[in-house]
Formats: structure tokens, sequence, C-alpha cells
């Protein structure tokens, strides 16, 4: 097979499974904690490296932000092979329970992106695979860290969000942002929609794990609000949800 035109690999590596954050900064790190970590290759957004965990190759590659790149990412590495997908990437708390540092696993994704209308239409619920979701939260479970799983708000305009005031639109922005906290929806991010819904169109496996960066709820309720921009625990427990994916394909 040649290489595929965006993500610029090929199907010779025989992975099944792909780890995808949206930084590219971040996929060596992750890289690390597999087994012969090795660089594949470089093209865009689209950092990748590969190494083994459970016997098989896992790929690890960087979307970039927002969906239209998570789309391409997601319909390339379909294409050599990949059927289990998991997004490990940051989010800002929204309900209050949620701090910095936190673990949150997305279940279902609020689909305020644009990219996943294109595919179906926006009354069809972007959601996890189960599957992937209990293998994040039995991995959280395991390494004893806080987590949270649950619906997240999955948006296109990181500045609609943080600036809502200074948009023409914000007075949509300001209600519907209301109505998510008042459902209970953990966390906001900007991947997870996308990710979920071109999955269940292909017919993949898709997760979603996150460390939450910050909540401006908690901010702005004045109660403590820890900062933490390691996501260290959300790669942890994203690589042993992997694992235990693999030891059940094996089985």
């Amino acid at each position: 097979m040649e290489k595929m035109y965006h993500i610029g690999i090929n199907d010779s590596y025989g992975a099944k499974t792909a780890l995808l954050p949206g930084d590219p900064g971040r996929v060596e790190t992750i890289a690390s904690k597999l087994e012969n970590p090795r660089f594949c290759g470089k093209n865009r957004e689209y950092t990748t490296w590969a190494g083994e965990l459970g016997g098989e190759t896992v790929m690890v590659m960087s979307t970039g932000m927002g969906g239209p790149s998570t789309a391409i990412c997601v319909e390339e590495l379909f294409k050599i092979g990949i059927r289990d997908f998991i997004r490990v990437g940051t989010c800002g708390g929204m309900d209050m329970g949620v701090r910095g540092g936190d673990v949150v696993v997305a279940t279902g994704a609020i689909r305020m992106d644009g990219t996943s209308k294109e595919y179906v239409p926006v009354e069809f619920p972007a959601v996890a695979h189960l599957d992937v979701s209990n293998a994040l939260v039995a991995a959280a479970r395991e390494k004893g860290y806080d987590y949270h799983a649950g619906i997240v708000q999955c948006k296109d305009s990181f500045y609609g969000q943080h600036d809502p005031d200074r948009m023409p639109a914000g007075y949509e922005l300001e209600s519907k942002w209301r109505a998510w906290i008042k459902a209970r929806c953990l966390a906001s991010e900007m991947e997870s929609a996308t990710l979920f819904i071109v999955c269940q169109i292909l017919g993949a496996r898709a997760g979603c794990v996150l460390s939450a960066v910050w909540n401006q709820e908690r901010a702005n309720a004045g109660l403590d609000n820890p900062e933490c921009h390691d996501p260290s625990r959300a790669v942890e427990v994203a690589v042993r949800a992997a694992e235990m994916l693999i030891e059940g394909r094996i089985k």
C-alpha cells in the first residue's frame, strides 16, 4: 500500500490500535511508555511513532486540534488497519466536581463540532464504544486516580468558549453553556465528538481519556481551582486500557 496522503504512513506496521493525542509534541512522550518506541514519520500536523504493547504494534499519532484534522487522521488510519482508537488529551472542567489533574473518561459528547454533522445528522448521538470506555475506567481505577466518566462538550471554537461576550453569537454560546452545565456535562474539549462519530460510521471502536487542566466554573465560584498541565495520568490510563483491549482481543 502507498503511504496515506495526509498522515504519511502505510499499512506496513500491522497495527490495530492507535493512541491519539492532539499535540504533536506529546507523541514521543506517549510512545516512550511502549516497548521499542520508534519514530515513523511526520507530515502536516500528523507526527507518528510506533511501539509494542502486549505483543502487538501500537501507533501513536497526533491529530492536530479540532474535528477536521481528527476525521482525516481516523479515516486514513482505518484504511491502514487500525480498529481501536483512543484519544488521550486535555480538557477544561465544567462540572464543579472536576478539578485540575483529574482524569475524565468521555463516554459521550455534545456535538457542537461541525465535522461530525457532515457524517450524520446532529440527532445521532456521539458515543464512545462500551468496551473502550470500560477499559479506560478500569485502568483509572487500577491506578487509583481521581476520575469521572460521562458526557463532555465538544466544540470547534476555543475562544468562543473563553471569550463569548466578544462574539456576535455569544448569546447562543452562553445559553447553551449554562444548559450543558445544568445537564451535568463534565468538561469541554475539541475532538471527541468527531472521533466517536467517524469511528461509528467506519465500524471501529473509539474511546477518549482526558486530563483536566482546570475548571473555569470553580474559578468563577471562588472555589479552589488547581491548575495542571501534566497529562501523564491520562497517558498512563490510555496505555493501560490499550493493553487491556489487546489482551482481550488475543484471548
